[in-house]
């Protein structure tokens, strides 16, 4: 078992660490490929991004509550789960509204790879008061949150398996490959929901319906949107080629 120190306050220094890196990370991405700030600037508004934050943040604050409040710390909490969810709703009701049908979201792939992966490690140093803390288990790299139980990282299984989709992500995009090209968004959002299916079972958060709690639902929806859109823009490409 590896003790590890924590300290609530790590939760916001790696919240500010994280915005700071999705920064650089979307200033290294202009420099690198104008194109996609060009293209997006062309189909969408200020009032865009503003739909964007705001649906993120209520989606945030609102899921991650859902879940905190039936927990054993009952106190409100945010969800980086919920961001997306809530960022996705957001957006989509915006281009329904203002007639925009392609995807906008492969721009902001690597800012949000970015930030889950910065964000996360501060989740894990900020310790039990987070909520976002492993099942126990006995296996040897179990980490010790300062209550002498060992318990699986999951915040740095979700770190890790996110930047491991970043690094594909980057060659694909750096070789041109089609599916980074056009569906870089869908495909990171079918990945993350995937690997979070994965990591909440060995979550101790309240059930639903059997084994699965309600991030399992919440990811299961992802994964649907994701694999929807992606076929949906397949099946206009090859109309349009036709």
């Amino acid at each position: 078992m590896i003790p590890i120190p924590t300290n609530p306050a790590f939760h916001y220094i790696g919240d500010v660490a994280a915005w700071v890196a999705v920064a650089l990370a979307a200033r290294w991405q202009y420099k690198r490929w104008p194109e996609d700030a060009l293209g997006l600037s062309k189909i969408t508004s200020p009032s865009y991004f503003v739909a964007l934050g705001l649906g993120a943040l209520v989606g945030a604050w609102l899921l991650g509550s859902a879940n905190s409040l039936r927990g054993p710390i009952l106190a409100p909490s945010h969800s980086i789960a919920g961001a997306l969810a809530g960022g996705i709703v957001a957006v989509e009701l915006w281009k329904l509204a203002h007639g925009v049908r392609q995807s906008t979201g492969g721009v902001l792939v690597l800012p949000i790879c970015v930030g889950i992966v910065i964000g996360r490690i501060g989740c894990f140093f900020a310790g039990l008061p987070d909520y976002t803390y492993g099942a126990p288990t006995s296996l040897p790299w179990a980490v010790d949150l300062g209550d002498g139980i060992g318990r699986h990282p999951v915040q740095l299984y979700e770190s890790l398996s996110m930047a491991a989709f970043l690094a594909v992500y980057l060659r694909a995009r750096l070789d041109n490959a089609p599916w980074a090209r056009n569906h870089a968004f869908h495909a990171m959002i079918i990945f993350y929901a995937c690997q979070r299916f994965l990591w909440e079972f060995l979550k101790p958060y309240p059930a639903v319906v059997g084994p699965l709690n309600s991030f399992h639902f919440l990811m299961l929806g992802l994964v649907a949107y994701g694999l929807y859109w992606w076929g949906r823009g397949d099946r206009a490409q090859h109309g349009a080629a036709a």
